[in-house]
C-alpha cells in the first residue's frame, strides 16, 4: 500500500504543483477571491427578497408596499449581476504584480479591452448602454480572456521599452499616465480589430462566439454527475497527499460553477424554475459538509466515541472548526494525509454525497440551491435552510449522520490502534517503575 501511495504521489504531485503555480490560474483565484465579498453581499440582498418563510412576503408587502422586492433588487444587480468587471480587476492586478508592472494601468487597460468587445444597445429615445447580461456571469469567460490578453500585451510592451519616458522631474503619477499611453493604444487597436472581425461573421460579437463555442459546452459538461465525480476524486486525491485540492480545483471550476449559480439566482429572483442542480452551492454546501471529504460526521465520531487520549483531544479541537467547514485539523491532525485507512472514506464521501444529493434534488425531495452565494463557512443546516428551505436543512442533518456512519468503522480502527499504543506505553512505564521500586527494597539475608 505504501509503495502504491508513493507512486501515485509521484504522479499527482508534479501536476498539482504546476497547476497551483500557474500564473493564470493564480490570477483567476485572485479575481474571484477579490470579488467574493461583493458577491456574498449581493446574495444577502437576494435572500432578503426571497426568504423561505411563508408569511414573509405578506409581511414585507404590508410594510413596504406591493413593489417591496425592488428595494433589494438594485444592490443585487450592482453586485452579482455585474460580477465580470470585479473579477477582472483582481485578475489583472495579480498578473501585473507577477510581472512587476503597474497594476493600475493593467486593470484599466483590461477593462477597456473588455468593453471594446462588449456590444452596446440603443433605446427608442436614443439612450445607449451596455447589456447587463454581458457584465454578469454570462460575460465571465470573455472578461477573463480579455484580462489575460490585455495584461500580457501591456507588460510585453513595457518590458520592450516601447513607452513614453518623461524626465525625473515630472511627478510620478503624471509619468505613469504617459507610460501607459503606448501599451494602452496598442491594446485598444488590437481589440477593436477583434471586435470588427467578429462583426463580419455570423456570431457578430466576441461574447456570442465565446458563449456558444466555449462557455455553453463547459457549462453543459459541468452539469453532469459523472464530471462531478471525476472532479471530486481528483480533489480528494490531492488532499490525501497534503496538497490543497480545493484551491487547485476551484481555480479551474469556480468560473463555471459560479456561472451555474448565477443562472439559478436569476431564475430565483424572477420566480421561474431553477435550471441547475450542480453549481457552486451544490459543491460548497451540500457536498463539503464540514469541509472537503464531508468530514463533519467524522469530527462528530471523534468527539463522541474516541477512546484514545490523542483523539479525544483532537475531537475537541476539530469539531468547532468543522461546523464552519474548516477541516485542516482533521486532514493533518488525524491525519487523513497519507493514511491508507482514512483515505478510503475520505475519497468515498464526496461521491456518496454528490450522488445522493443529486438524486433527492432531481426527485423533488429537496429544492435546488436558489443561487444565493452564501459564504462557504456558513454552518450546515443553516446553509441548507438559506439555500433550499427547511428541506435543505433537514437533508444536511441526514448528510451529517450518514457521514458519521460511514467514517465510524474506519475511525474505530485507527482509534483502537492509538488506544492500544497508549495502553501498552502506560503498562510499560508502570512495569519499569515497579521494577525500580523492587530494586531499592532491601532483601532478606
Amino acid at each position: 500500500m505504501e509503495n502504491a501511495l508513493d507512486k501515485l504521489s509521484d504522479v499527482l504531485s508534479p501536476i498539482a504543483f504546476k497547476l497551483d503555480s500557474n500564473r493564470y490560474l493564480t490570477a483567476v483565484k485572485a479575481g474571484f477571491f477579490g470579488a467574493m465579498s461583493l458577491l456574498i453581499i449581493g446574495s444577502i440582498f437576494l435572500l432578503f427578497a426571497n426568504l423561505p418563510i411563508e408569511s414573509y412576503p405578506g409581511f414585507m408587502e404590508g410594510l413596504l408596499g406591493a413593489d417591496w422586492k425592488s428595494y433589494f433588487q438594485v444592490p443585487y444587480d450592482m453586485t452579482m449581476e455585474i460580477m465580470t468587471p470585479f473579477v477582472m480587476i483582481g485578475m489583472a492586478k495579480s498578473l501585473a504584480n507577477y510581472y512587476k508592472v503597474d497594476d493600475i494601468g493593467a486593470i484599466l487597460i483590461s477593462l477597456v479591452a473588455f468593453f471594446v468587445l462588449t456590444p452596446t444597445i440603443t433605446a427608442a429615445n436614443e439612450a445607449r448602454g451596455i447589456p447587463m447580461l454581458n457584465l454578469s456571469a454570462s460575460g465571465l469567460f470573455v472578461g477573463m480572456i480579455s484580462a489575460i490578453i490585455a495584461t500580457e500585451i501591456y507588460r510585453l510592451v513595457i518590458q520592450k521599452g516601447w513607452v513614453i519616458k518623461l524626465p525625473d522631474s515630472v511627478p510620478s503619477n503624471v509619468a505613469r499616465s504617459f507610460s501607459a499611453l503606448v501599451p494602452g493604444f496598442i491594446v485598444i487597436v488590437l481589440f477593436n480589430f477583434i471586435r470588427i472581425g467578429f462583426s463580419l461573421i455570423s456570431y457578430e460579437t466576441a461574447h456570442a462566439f465565446i458563449f456558444e463555442i466555449l462557455q455553453t459546452p463547459l457549462l453543459a459538461l459541468s452539469r453532469t454527475l459523472p464530471t462531478t465525480f471525476i472532479i471530486f476524486i481528483f480533489e480528494g486525491l490531492l488532499w490525501s497527499f497534503g496538497i490543497h485540492g480545493s484551491n487547485i480545483v476551484g481555480a479551474v471550476m469556480n468560473p463555471i460553477w459560479l456561472n451555474l449559480t448565477a443562472e439559478n439566482a436569476t431564475a430565483f429572483a424572477s420566480g421561474t424554475a431553477l435550471p441547475n442542480i450542480i453549481n457552486a452551492q451544490f459543491y460548497n454546501n451540500f457536498i463539503k459538509v464540514g469541509g472537503a471529504g464531508a468530514t463533519l460526521g467524522l469530527a462528530l465520531c471523534i468527539l463522541m466515541f474516541a477512546r484514545s487520549e490523542q483523539y479525544k483531544t483532537l475531537g475537541k479541537l476539530a469539531f468547532v472548526p468543522g461546523l464552519f467547514n474548516i477541516n485542516e485539523p482533521l486532514i493533518f491532525g488525524l491525519p487523513i494525509v497519507l493514511n491508507p485507512i482514512m483515505m478510503i472514506p475520505f475519497l468515498l464521501m464526496p461521491l456518496v454525497m454528490s450522488g445522493l444529493t443529486y438524486f433527492v434534488m432531481s426527485a423533488g425531495i429537496v429544492p435546488y440551491a436558489n443561487g444565493a452565494n452564501i459564504p462557504w463557512t456558513t454552518p450546515p443546516i443553516i446553509s441548507g435552510f438559506l439555500l433550499s428551505g427547511w428541506r435543505g436543512g433537514a437533508w444536511q442533518m441526514v448528510q451529517i449522520l450518514l457521514s458519521a456512519g460511514i467514517y465510524y468503522p474506519f475511525f474505530r480502527i485507527v482509534d483502537q490502534k492509538a488506544y492500544q499504543l497508549e495502553t501498552e506505553g502506560t503498562e510499560s512505564v508502570e512495569q519499569v517503575e515497579e521494577g525500580a521500586v523492587q530494586a531499592t527494597q532491601p532483601t532478606e539475608a
